[in-house]
């Protein structure tokens, strides 16, 4: 019987990789299935043996708790130093995907409440 520990999809490749290296540092016995170029199957790091899929899903608990608080506190740097960009930067950097993604939301919500509303 087969144990799923990780799904790949929208994992980037950092992560994985570093993934992979916490595997054969503790001479984890996985395989991988690559997820789909259309989104149809997941992909993800499996393993066949019960004990070995606790002990897989232990490292992964910890790496990613710690992956977590990596990526947090640089997200907290960047922000503190001026490099994320607030919604006005994100407008004047790309005014036209912001513009047609409010018109979206617009014409949805105007076609979801329009039979309920009579002008």
């Amino acid at each position: 019987m087969t144990h799923h520990l990780m799904n790949l999809r929208h994992v980037p490749d950092d992560e994985a990789e570093e993934i992979r290296a916490l595997f054969e540092a503790h001479e984890v016995r996985y395989y991988e299935t690559p997820p789909s170029r259309w989104g149809i199957s997941m992909g993800g790091f499996w393993v066949h043996d019960p004990d070995e899929a606790a002990r897989a899903k232990a490292l992964l608990a910890d790496y990613q708790r710690e992956r977590f608080q990596n990526q947090r506190l640089s997200f907290e740097q960047d922000q503190q130093a001026g490099r994320v960009p607030g919604l006005w930067q994100r407008f004047r950097q790309r005014p036209a995907t912001i513009l047609a993604v409010c018109l979206a939301i617009a014409v949805i919500l105007l076609l979801t409440v329009a039979p309920f509303v009579s002008l």
